[in-house]
């Protein structure tokens, strides 16, 4: 007897995979060219009972497609590595397709479009091969996203809409061959929230079967995705707006023992700390800082809230033992807190003063250890904040476990140091959210006090909300209409790019590419070097256009022996770069200990990212009256002649002299000086002599 089931003609009432098993026939009818190993195209059989390490697998693969393809990727389910048909059913496929849509909400991407392909092969009913349909045969049905997703519509091809609408309730019942084709976006929206299902769920879902409420209907998710797009156009959700429009800029100061970096450390990754240095660690940049504890840099970290008020975990879901990156965190979050962490020490007080001048702050954050008094570290971190106008926000740290009779002692000296003429704010404790609400528009003059703790969290609830609540005070999209203009504070040389710059947009905006021509500069002369900025990256974001109020990093191209002239100090300008080495200042010097300023006077000044020594050449006293100068002013008999002397109080109108290099600065910039110590602050008026070198 011979065996002709290779040739059985199908039974009535059997199914084409019900065939298709018995004979078990191989997927070898390639519908699709094979995989290649590069690219935003991968190929899935099948997800099927994918345990918790198999999905994290599976995020991170989507994870590198993404980035293949500029942020989208396209999956092909059902499909083999070589290109052919997986011959899987409906069910196996869409639940496949269930759990990468899911996947790929973790990853702060959507499903722009999940196509159905049905009747792509069939089984001659004379030879019983299964083979590729004719192509006016394929049926083809754009299917909603489960999750919803931007633009979700129903597109059906070659055949009346609602004939193929009532055959796709026919067809997704039958076991047909199918295979689907999901295309996935990353987005850059902040009100998107996480998956509804999570990668835990996912492990413990079925993938034979998926639920008839799993898939609601069309004109449900039609009007779902009409609602979130209205929500979405209300708002620009973008990162960069995020970055620049919602980014608060606040500047972490304190004496060396207050816990700034601890206080970072638990802000940034949400976890608490062990009292023995767990949290610094994680932020910290050299050796010598982890071993020592004491921050000898300045340096910024991002932490992010959801719309609602939500802190933003910085540790990644899937990769628990890391930390989330700034892009991951920038990309997630609807409002960004930069927090600068600066150096305690008094060893490193100039870096400190050089990156509250440069750091663009909105507000300061002051650290006071609450087991000790404050010392003269304190004092001059408040007046430092206090000369450049920031409004101050003290936070007692180390609450657990301090001595009652201590912290009181400490409360009442920091009133003190708040209360005193100098400083002008006014404590203003805070106990709950009524508290918070009062003071939030007010820290012009009053200055919140918060008791916190990063061992036992007592107080971080509330640190959390107010840093939440803060208004942005630089509008630094009013300076969009005004020249590109960036101010370098970094340089690197990065292997197969080039020359490096990172910094701050302080005005203006720029497209990046190869016609992007910019100057920077000025060099030791004086004069600018003309090239092009290739490239930026926001957050390490890769980006095209960079706006005011950013911080950023530009590619350039230049030639290798004129790359040993970038230094810190620079600026990008767009058009008309001009140097100095003169500027006129209206300057006050602060209250303190005794300063003595005439002429020839020498000092480090600051002017936003720029520092340099600098002399004064002439000294002209503002609003003096007819009957001659104030005691004050006037040089003793022993003293120069006819010289004017500024002491502690004193406003006067000097012109200043850089004594290395000319540098680019403009009327209206904020300068301070100090020798040792911060000794007065001054507004730029005027530059006598400006030299061009467009």
């Amino acid at each position: 007897m011979t065996l002709t089931s290779a040739k059985a003609v199908p039974m009535m009432g059997e199914s084409l995979l019900e065939i298709d098993h018995k004979k078990e026939e191989k997927r070898i009818i390639p519908v699709v060219p094979a995989e290649q190993e590069d690219g935003n195209v991968e190929y899935k059989r099948q997800v099927h009972h994918a345990a918790a390490a198999r999905l994290r697998s599976l995020a991170t693969q989507m994870s590198f497609r993404l980035d293949q393809g500029n942020g989208v990727c396209v999956y092909q389910v059902g499909v083999e590595d070589n290109g052919c048909h997986s011959l899987l059913d409906y069910t196996s496929v869409a639940e496949s397709a269930r759990i990468l849509e899911c996947i790929g909400r973790t990853l702060n991407a959507v499903l722009l479009e999940r196509r159905m392909i049905y009747n792509e092969l069939i089984i001659d009913p004379d030879t019983g091969i299964t083979q590729l349909a004719p192509p006016d045969q394929t049926l083809y049905i754009l299917e909603p996203p489960l999750l919803g997703g931007l633009n979700t519509h129903t597109i059906n091809i070659n055949q009346d809409e609602h004939k193929h609408e009532h055959e796709h309730e026919q067809t997704v019942r039958r076991n047909v061959y199918t295979r689907c084709e999901l295309t996935i976006q990353r987005v850059e929206t902040h009100l998107l929230d996480p998956s509804p299902i999570s990668l835990s769920a996912l492990t413990q879902s079925s993938s034979s079967s998926i639920s008839d409420s799993d898939v609601t209907t069309v004109q449900d998710k039609l009007a779902s995705a009409s609602l979130n797009a209205t929500a979405e156009s209300a708002e620009d959700n973008s990162v960069a707006t995020t970055l620049s429009a919602r980014n608060i800029r606040i500047a972490v100061v304190g004496n060396v023992d207050a816990g700034k970096s601890t206080l970072i450390g638990t802000l940034t990754t949400s976890l608490l700390d062990d009292g023995r240095g767990k949290s610094r660690t994680s932020i910290m940049k050299h050796r010598h800082e982890i071993e020592s504890g004491r921050t000898s840099t300045a340096s910024t970290h991002l932490m992010g809230f959801r719309s609602t008020g939500e802190p933003i975990a910085g540790r990644d879901p899937i990769r628990a033992n890391k930390r989330k990156t700034d892009d991951e965190i920038a990309r997630e979050a609807h409002r960004i807190i930069t927090l600068m962490d600066l150096a305690g020490h008094e060893k490193y007080l100039k870096t400190t003063i050089h990156g509250v001048s440069s750091g663009m702050a909105d507000y300061g954050l002051i650290l006071v250890n609450s087991r000790q008094p404050p010392t003269h570290m304190t004092q001059h971190h408040l007046n430092l904040c206090c000369s450049f106008g920031i409004p101050v926000i003290v936070v007692f740290t180390k609450v657990d476990g301090c001595p009652e009779h201590a912290f009181k002692q400490c409360k009442e000296e920091v009133s003190k140091m708040l209360r005193a003429p100098d400083v002008g704010k006014t404590p203003f404790s805070i106990r709950n959210e009524q508290d918070i609400e009062t003071c939030i528009d007010k820290l012009h003059t009053l200055a919140p006090m918060l008791e916190t703790s990063c061992v036992t969290g007592e107080g971080m609830e509330f640190l959390q909300k107010i840093l939440f609540a803060l208004p942005k005070r630089r509008r630094h999209e009013k300076k969009l209409n005004r020249s590109f203009e960036f101010l370098v504070e970094d340089i690197f040389n990065v292997p197969g790019v080039g020359s490096v710059v990172s910094g701050f947009v302080n005005a203006g905006e720029l497209t990046v590419g190869s016609s992007a021509n910019v100057y920077v500069g000025p060099t030791d002369d004086g004069t600018f070097l003309r090239t092009v900025a290739k490239s930026a990256h926001i957050a390490r974001i890769n980006t095209s256009h960079v706006t005011a109020g950013q911080s950023a990093c530009l590619a350039f191209s230049l030639p290798k022996e004129v790359r040993k002239k970038l230094r810190r100090g620079m600026v990008v300008l767009k058009e008309s770069p001009t140097s100095t080495r003169e500027f006129d200042a209206e300057i006050c010097v602060l209250k303190g200990e005794g300063t003595t300023i005439r002429r020839s006077y020498q000092a480090y000044v600051h002017i936003l990212n720029v520092r340099q020594s600098a002399f004064a050449r002439n000294i002209e006293i503002v609003n003096h009256n007819a009957i001659g100068l104030p005691p004050s002013h006037a040089a003793t008999p022993d003293e120069e002649e006819d010289g004017i002397v500024l002491r502690p109080g004193s406003r006067a109108k000097v012109r200043f002299e850089f004594a290395k290099r000319p540098e680019y600065i403009r009327p209206g910039m904020r300068m301070l000086f100090r020798d040792g110590r911060v000794r007065g602050v001054g507004i730029i008026t005027s530059i006598p002599k400006a030299q061009s070198v467009a």
